[in-house]
């Protein structure tokens, strides 16, 4: 069984296939599901996804290290094997509102991994600009919290959806133009995105890496939505006039945050 989707969207879109996460995910889209409840969700699956990337993301070194049982046995006490490098250097990209949970949370879980001298978390004050039409026409950036550099850096952006892919990309352009060094990768962890959001990302930026637990493409006719995903990429539709994604989650910072504005 393969850990991840099939789909024709080209290289660098990883989408998962876990039973687990898709059902958690299913939950938390669902209207009847509230605080606290929500916030559980939102941190098991974060917990959970991190695991999927560090896995096939980050390098591995072999290492030897003491056991237990090495008092007893002081040659065979021993655990010797390909594990992560202890030394890999990690920024956690917090794009708030609804990044700043998921961000969190990896970045909690990343300390108890990696030497903590190598793991940051960075804070983007940004969110959408809408015209009197209620349209997406762009972002409103209203400042930054940036710890360093990027230097030989995974640059994680655990935002949960990825809808216009505006917000990430306005993002990517500023750490790209603006913060010292050269990133060794930029990884984007979403729960659920869109084919417009993919479209808008590969020509922006076509260096990200892309992970989600789903792709939404309900406004596309029955017989695309029959298609494998990709194929009829043109035709794929997930944003409605709001650029709000269908079926999707609702607006997560909203409900995240218990605060309607």
């Amino acid at each position: 069984m393969s850990y991840f989707c099939e789909h024709l969207y080209g290289e660098n879109i990883h989408i998962l296939n876990n039973s687990y996460l898709s059902s958690l995910l299913q939950k938390l889209s669902h209207p009847d599901t509230k605080q606290p409840y929500f916030t559980y969700i939102v941190r098991e699956l974060y917990s959970q996804f991190l695991g999927t990337v560090i896995a096939k993301e980050f390098k591995t070194k072999v290492q030897e290290f003491p056991t237990r049982m090495k008092s007893l046995h002081p040659n065979e006490g021993l655990i010797k094997g390909a594990f992560i490098d202890p030394t890999t250097k990690v920024v956690c990209v917090d794009l708030a509102r609804a990044g700043t949970l998921p961000s969190q949370v990896i970045y909690e879980n990343l300390n108890l991994l990696l030497n903590c001298d190598n793991v940051r978390q960075d804070h983007i004050y940004i969110n959408r600009k809408v015209n009197e039409k209620n349209e997406v026409v762009g972002v409103n950036f209203s400042g930054a919290k940036i710890g360093g550099d990027v230097d030989n850096a995974y640059v994680l952006f655990p935002d949960p959806m990825g809808a216009t892919g505006k917000s990430i990309s306005y993002t990517l352009d500023h750490y790209k133009q603006n913060i010292k060094g050269t990133a060794l990768k930029y990884i984007s962890m979403h729960l659920i995105i869109t084919p417009e959001y993919i479209k808008h990302l590969k020509k922006m930026h076509p260096g990200l890496t892309i992970y989600a637990l789903r792709v939404d493409r309900g406004l596309s006719s029955p017989q695309i939505l029959e298609s494998p995903l990709g194929k009829y990429w043109d035709q794929e539709r997930g944003l409605n006039d709001h650029q709000y994604i269908v079926p999707g989650a609702g607006g997560l910072g909203e409900l995240l945050n218990n605060s309607f504005v």
